[in-house]
């Protein structure tokens, strides 16, 4: 049962509206403008995402895990709830923010008194969805993170910090190791999710932002080209199987 929608959008993927089954579909789509510049800013929107994750979600598990401070178990258990929220509900809040029409614009209008939208107007960028994707999927690397860091023994950064090794020694020396593996875990989730990733890029109104995702939407919903939407949704598919498949190697290796 789970394997024959995705069956249907192969089958639909070499039946061109001119009938029989060809290849024809997939040579028109590979050859298009569109297709090329679709997959290349999925590409350097999920990488740039990625990174972005990993570097902020490393930095924010370091304080939380091993800089005491008030509501820092709080902050801990919150990022397991902030899983469950759905990706358009953080775009909607940075909205509300850095909209045209949000705080950030209204408080610099009544400030300045200028007229106009205000000077806020990244969101509906490729830059304004780079910061969505890295505000919402920065949990997903914290979570594993935050589990490999209460296994450290704090008896090691004790004994690291009297032998007069500073802080970020301790760091490079002695929790990245045993970090890393979480970090590539982590980093290949948010890598296969961002490849993936519908809502957020909608819902910012980027118009000038067209992923893998959002062009099988165009070609399915706008054009009703079927078998080119069933063309990018099959190579999306297998972008996805694959890095899926390096995801599950990684998890396993990292014992999550």
């Amino acid at each position: 049962m789970f394997l024959y929608p995705l069956a249907l959008v192969v089958q639909q993927s070499v039946q061109p509206d001119t009938g029989g089954t060809s290849l024809q579909p997939y040579s028109d789509v590979f050859g298009s403008e569109s297709f090329r510049e679709a997959l290349g800013t999925t590409v350097w929107l999920a990488v740039g995402a990625t990174v972005g994750c990993l570097v902020l979600g490393f930095a924010l598990a370091l304080v939380i895990a091993f800089v005491p401070f008030p509501g820092g178990k709080a902050v801990a258990k919150f990022i397991d709830v902030f899983l469950s929220f759905p990706s358009f509900l953080i775009t909607l809040s940075l909205l509300f923010i850095y909209g045209t029409k949000g705080m950030a614009n209204g408080l610099w209008t009544d400030a300045t008194g200028a007229s106009g939208d205000g000077p806020f107007q990244f969101l509906t960028t490729p830059w304004g969805v780079l910061l969505a994707e890295i505000t919402y999927f920065t949990p997903f690397v914290m979570r594993p993170l935050l589990a490999a860091f209460s296994q450290i023994d704090t008896a090691q950064l004790e004994v690291a910090s009297s032998l007069g090794a500073r802080p970020l020694r301790v760091v490079r020396k002695v929790i990245l190791p045993e970090a890393l593996p979480a970090l590539a875990a982590g980093g290949s989730l948010v890598l296969v999710m961002c490849l993936n990733e519908f809502g957020i890029v909608l819902f910012t109104g980027a118009k000038d932002v067209t992923t893998l995702p959002m062009l099988v939407y165009s070609k399915a919903m706008l054009e009703s080209d079927y078998p080119a939407a069933c063309v990018v949704a099959v190579v999306n598919i297998a972008i996805s199987v694959g890095l899926y498949g390096l995801y599950r190697v990684v998890s396993r290796r990292a014992g999550a």
